[in-house]
């Protein structure tokens, strides 16, 4: 356990859907929702903030020459525009 005086409370504003899932997993696991959210920010930013692109990136003709090396932007940006 991390000792509390190392610590930063912040407040997060979590979708209703995904606050459920959260207190679930808490459950689940017998830990503190803080501690699953730790976890979570941990793995997230350990592995460089963004998930892995998927394995089709690349593989279409968009009719773009500059697609390859834009292909993490594009995603992101595409992502940024989905409903959530």
């Amino acid at each position: 356990m991390m000792r509390m005086k190392h610590m930063q409370r912040i407040t997060v504003t979590l979708p209703r859907d995904l606050a459920r899932r959260l207190r679930m997993e808490a459950e689940r696991t017998g830990r503190p929702v803080s501690a699953v959210v730790r976890d979570a920010v941990h793995a997230h930013l350990d592995r460089g903030g963004a998930p892995p692109l998927p394995s089709f990136v690349g593989a279409g003709r968009s009719g773009r020459g500059d697609v390859s090396e834009r292909a993490e932007e594009l995603a992101r940006a595409r992502l940024r525009r989905r409903p959530r």
